[in-house]
């Protein structure tokens, strides 16, 4: 796990210019990985996508999907979540697919836990918008868990859940990582749109709205 929380400071976001790439120009993960004949972009998308672990929202049969990938303690994803949810909501299309990527710090991967073990109550999503509510650029653990505790959430099952499901989440974040590793990910956020990759934040629900546009333009 010491791996996934070592990462360039945040700061560097603030030049970044955000810029979609196609899937397929990526050559990130070898063909020979994968069966003869297969394409190992579109079976590797295939898995990001798929994973049945993996938290999910939006709507679950939506045609467009959107990978995010996350840290709680990444500012640009905390301003990033509300436009996302208010631009999935408006499209009433897109089928989002959570990745937990605690890179930033340590208490980071505490809150991933948190999330994730929620997930196995169907609390998910509350215990997401709890931690990106959270104001501090860099929240510990127990401001994480006072956050969760102050929601619906049955906070005694996301204990048990923590510690009995502790190896599915572990390896869960682990595949997350592997998979952001896939797609030369530097940090987060960063989202798949469609065959779109994105890495950086979009600001408003409007650049989602159009990002949604662009993608189903590449079907």
């Amino acid at each position: 796990m010491n791996d996934i929380r070592n990462r360039a400071d945040e700061a560097g976001f603030a030049g970044l210019r955000r810029r979609a790439f196609l899937l397929g120009s990526l050559s990130a993960v070898s063909a020979a990985a994968f069966p003869a004949g297969a394409s190992a972009n579109s079976l590797r998308l295939e898995m990001i996508l798929r994973d049945p672990a993996a938290p999910v929202s939006g709507n679950p049969a939506g045609k467009l999907n959107m990978v995010t990938f996350l840290d709680y303690n990444c500012p640009w994803c905390k301003k990033t979540a509300i436009p996302m949810r208010d631009a999935v909501l408006k499209d009433g299309d897109v089928r989002v697919v959570y990745k937990d990527w605690p890179i930033i710090t340590k208490d980071s991967v505490e809150g991933a836990r948190l999330a994730l073990a929620a997930n196995y109550q169907g609390g998910y999503e509350i215990v997401h918008h709890a931690l990106m509510a959270i104001k501090a650029r860099r929240a510990e653990a127990d401001e994480m868990r006072a956050a969760v505790r102050a929601t619906a959430i049955d906070f005694a099952r996301l204990e048990s859940d923590l510690k009995l499901r502790a190896a599915e989440i572990n390896a869960l974040i682990e595949r997350n990582h592997e998979q952001a590793m896939s797609l030369q990910l530097t940090g987060t956020p960063a989202f798949i749109i469609g065959k779109f990759l994105v890495p950086g934040a979009i600001r408003s629900a409007e650049e989602f709205t159009s990002l949604f546009e662009k993608a189903r333009e590449q079907v």
